[in-house]
């Protein structure tokens, strides 16, 4: 279910002494959550952000990368909340209600003090995926092919990593999510 993405995801190869690359500012967006509130992604400035694209009924990548995601939120300890949030947009808008992401989101373990998963108008959801490099169309029996990139955002707002698929090193995210609040300070 690869695909490709319409520009180069922005690994990093920086020593761990050297600050994380900067992309350029994130694409802001405005979305409903799982619990209908509308959420933006400056709502989230003075955090380090990671955004992602899934969706729900999905069978095959998108559980592993919240999974792995779910377990990334358990080794940040208290930082996770009020320093860091996880932002997961689906990319089945038609079918992921809030009330379907937030059972998507219990059935993860995702602690919804630091971690918003969104919905909204298709058109919308189809444009902010763009902004972030996602490709996504519907498939037979209702499935989703879409690029799989997750973004980290800084405090300032600023997208500094994307990490293509859902095997990159777990480690590496956590540490450069804290260390995009190291660099803040």
């Amino acid at each position: 279910m690869a695909l490709l993405v319409p520009w180069p995801a922005h690994a990093h190869e920086a020593p761990h002494d050297q600050r994380l690359p900067t992309i350029g500012p994130a694409p802001d967006f405005t979305l409903t959550s799982q619990d209908g509130a509308r959420v933006s992604l400056h709502d989230f400035r003075g955090k380090a952000v990671a955004v992602t694209f899934i969706y729900a009924s999905c069978t095959d990548i998108c559980p592993m990368l919240t999974a792995n995601m779910a377990h990334v939120q358990d080794k940040l300890g208290s930082a996770f909340g009020p320093r860091v949030a996880f932002v997961s947009i689906t990319v089945d808008p038609e079918h992921d209600t809030p009330e379907v992401l937030k059972q998507y989101a219990q059935d993860f373990g995702a602690d919804l003090d630091g971690w918003a998963f969104l919905t909204g108008d298709p058109t919308i959801i189809r444009e902010v995926g763009r902004k972030y490099g996602i490709f996504a169309r519907k498939v037979a029996e209702g499935d989703v092919d879409h690029t799989f990139l997750t973004s980290l955002v800084d405090p300032d707002g600023i997208l500094r990593v994307q990490y293509l698929g859902v095997r990159f090193d777990l480690e590496e995210f956590r540490g450069d999510l804290l260390s995009l609040l190291d660099e803040s300070k």
